[in-house]
């Protein structure tokens, strides 16, 4: 067997995986590499079986080990995840069919933090990869029944953790409006226009911040927050780009201060977009899009 050959095959797909179990794309990528080590150091053992479904293994079993030092309180909001960050749809690659848009969104990913370990890997297993009943259990470690357990319990609980849009993990259909909006959204900060980033917002709009334990919920708590970055006492001027993540639309936000002739990459904002209005922002910061080859800087 080729090991290196195999697992540069399949990296992105394992990487996508790791992701949906730790929801932190820097989690993921160190758990990509455990993968390989345990792989390599496994390599004499591999007795034939399909190398996509033992790498699998190996990279669940790592991040299941990850999960356990985590705290096990559900979250109700990405503000209760702190480790959580977005996924640049640029660093998908072509073609992501592992990575459809509903198994991949912000709220599906903080959802099964609420599930332990091997309930989250069930569960993935089962309705993200397909996988049978035999395969899960080969997948987590564990008896059939043991997984057929297992899967029931997440079953259940991510029916009571996620939101009102995901009623169940099937896929959301996109808003036509996606795309008017996000140019909303950028057009509204890019004049400094709280009133206009508020006309494209729901009533309901919830803004979290990643890790801090912020949590915006509505028009008002979002109006002050927006008479901050808008007003006259504003740190400085803002410009944005348009971009992706996770697969909804985002905006990299870039900051020039006063007395700098250059905007700076300051955060990114990914939106979900509902009835024709922004129902959520997360925000995240700027680091991991800008590896990604968006520019760190924008000329004033």
């Amino acid at each position: 067997m080729d090991l290196e050959a195999a697992f540069e095959e399949h990296r992105r797909e394992l990487h996508v995986h790791c992701y949906r179990m730790l929801a932190s794309y820097d989690d993921a990528e160190d758990a990509v590499q455990e993968t390989y080590l345990r792989a390599w150091q496994a390599r004499d053992a591999f007795e034939g079986e399909h190398v996509r479904a033992w790498l699998y293994r190996i990279a669940t079993n790592s991040c299941i080990d990850r999960t356990r030092s985590r705290a096990r309180r559900a979250p109700e909001s990405p503000a209760e995840v702190p480790w959580l960050t977005a996924y640049p749809d640029d660093a998908l690659g072509p073609a992501a069919t592992y990575a459809e848009r509903e198994t991949i969104e912000l709220a599906f990913l903080v959802a099964l933090q609420a599930l332990p370990g091997r309930q989250r890997a069930a569960l993935l297993g089962r309705e993200v990869l397909g996988l049978s009943a035999a395969e899960t259990a080969r997948l987590v470690g564990a008896s059939v029944p043991a997984t057929n357990s297992a899967l029931q319990r997440a079953r259940e609980t991510m029916k009571k953790h996620l939101p009102r849009h995901r009623a169940d993990w099937a896929a959301p259909t996109p808003d036509p409006d996606e795309r008017r909006l996000l140019e909303a959204f950028i057009d509204a900060h890019e004049r400094c226009d709280a009133a206009a980033a508020l006309a494209v917002a729901a009533g309901d709009i919830r803004v979290t911040m990643p890790p801090r334990p912020l949590c915006f919920d509505g028009r008002d708590a979002l109006a002050p927050l927006l008479e901050r970055a808008f007003g006259v006492d504003r740190e400085g001027d803002w410009r944005l780009l348009p971009t992706s993540a996770n697969r909804m639309p985002a905006a990299l936000s870039y900051l020039r201060r006063p007395g700098d002739s250059l905007f700076r990459a300051f955060k990114v904002d990914v939106l979900r977009i509902a009835d024709g209005a922004i129902a959520e922002i997360t925000t995240v910061g700027p680091a991991l899009f800008v590896a990604h080859g968006m520019p760190e800087v924008l000329k004033g």
